[in-house]
């Protein structure tokens, strides 16, 4: 079957997928959920397959481990299922509503977008949150992972659609393209009487190329260069745990921490235990003049000069630029040239640093306090989330359910007639 006899099949099934009730809907997701428990021993077997295969073909250690699945992994998408089929459905969803001079009932409708063509890589999670979230918001989604999971991806496809059946909904709404040629996705990315929105998941490139080729609306985000800045005013030893999580406790995804920038009132103060923290856990570090001189003999750790391009780097692997700053001017305008507009915070006790901070970084996640790895669908109260989006049109930031509809205006009235 080609791509345009799946994308037909996925439209087909919209209309019946659009009518779906909730108590459906969530029967699809425990079904899934319970599913994933039964089959796990299929599912990591074939992702070993895939696993081998990326070591023989000597992908990158974080390109591997994003394509990796374990019973720790499958367990946490299990219970994002049952969280995510405790959620509000937003489908139907009444807003706005008013009555005009004239008598007409104005009201706005939440509705499913569509059908979703959905292109990622080497995360096979992804296939379960994509075909989750697009069901569970009525939609439907012609799926396109990357060659590197493709013995995963066919096993939880086809968990997806048993799942769906199960719960009498349209087998079809889920379809897949298990076929790795590039020529796939761009035939795909021509379907605009079939296909409502792309929604890319991967690098550069294949955003760039989505941009470039598509003739139906696309979702661009997902790159993430971060910061964190530290304030003269921050709790340092705080801030140290905080850098510490953004960095260390998953370093091969988008939300991990890139930049740290300090203060130079507190950079004597921070960089010993922050080189140190960091350094224990495998950290190099990669930092402007200013840093390599103060971190001097006592840091005993990887600290190299960075180069023209490090700043403008997503590492996705234990690398960290480190940049001092004469204050929150010069911050602010680092990460104004530096940053994707992914997630980027800062680290201060000063109110009014942090307002001035949230209202000029024009990031899709502005942290105060925190850590970066917080932009994240589940932990944000979205159940999960499809991509995380760096653009302003239409949803911005991870999204979720209500990221996944439109609305429709419903006007009712008493048979008026516009004079």
């Amino acid at each position: 079957m080609d791509i345009e006899q799946k994308a037909r099949l996925a439209r087909q099934s919209f209309k019946k997928m659009s009518l779906a009730d909730t108590t459906q809907k969530n029967e699809f997701l425990l079904s899934l959920a319970n599913l994933l428990a039964a089959c796990h021993q299929e599912i990591l077997s074939a992702n070993q397959v895939d696993i081998n295969k990326a070591i023989q073909a000597g992908l990158p250690e974080a390109m591997v481990d994003r394509l990796t699945l374990n019973q720790k992994r499958l367990d946490v998408i299990g219970s994002d299922l049952r969280g995510l089929a405790e959620l509000p459905d937003p489908v139907g969803e009444i807003f706005e509503t008013q009555v005009l001079e004239n008598g007409l009932s104005v009201c706005k409708v939440r509705v499913p977008l569509g059908v979703l063509g959905i292109i990622y890589e080497s995360r096979p999670n992804v296939t379960i949150d994509a075909a989750s979230l697009a069901i569970k918001s009525g939609n439907c989604a012609v799926l396109r992972g990357g060659s590197e999971t493709i013995e995963s991806n066919k096993v939880l496809v086809g968990l997806v659609q048993s799942a769906l059946k199960s719960a009498g909904l349209p087998e079809d709404a889920i379809q897949f393209i298990d076929d790795p040629d590039r020529a796939q996705v761009l035939q795909l990315l021509q379907l605009d009487e079939l296909v409502d929105l792309i929604i890319p998941r991967g690098g550069a490139a294949l955003h760039e190329f989505c941009r470039k080729n598509s003739r139906i609306p696309v979702i661009t985000g997902g790159i993430g260069i971060c910061h964190l800045y530290v304030d003269e005013s921050a709790d340092l030893q705080k801030s140290i745990e905080v850098i510490h999580n953004a960095k260390v406790q998953r370093p091969t995804v988008c939300n991990a921490l890139d930049t740290v920038l300090i203060n130079q009132t507190v950079a004597r103060q921070i960089l010993p235990g922050l080189l140190s923290r960091l350094g224990n856990s495998g950290v190099e570090f990669r930092v402007d003049e200013k840093t390599l001189l103060l971190s001097g003999e006592h840091s005993g750790q990887a600290v190299t000069l960075a180069g023209p391009d490090d700043f403008d780097t997503e590492w996705l692997r234990l690398v960290l630029g480190i940049k001092i700053v004469s204050g929150l001017e010069e911050a602010i305008e680092h990460i104004t040239a530096h940053s994707t507009g992914h997630s980027d915070g800062i680290m201060t006790s000063n109110r009014q640093n942090a307002e001035l901070f949230t209202r000029l970084i024009d990031s899709a996640a502005v942290y105060v306090n925190a850590s970066t790895r917080f932009t994240d669908g589940t932990q944000l109260g979205l159940g999960a989330e499809v991509a995380i989006s760096t653009q302003r049109l239409h949803a911005r930031g991870p999204m979720g359910l209500r990221e996944l509809t439109t609305y429709k205006w419903v006007i009712e009235g008493d048979y008026q007639i516009r004079p």
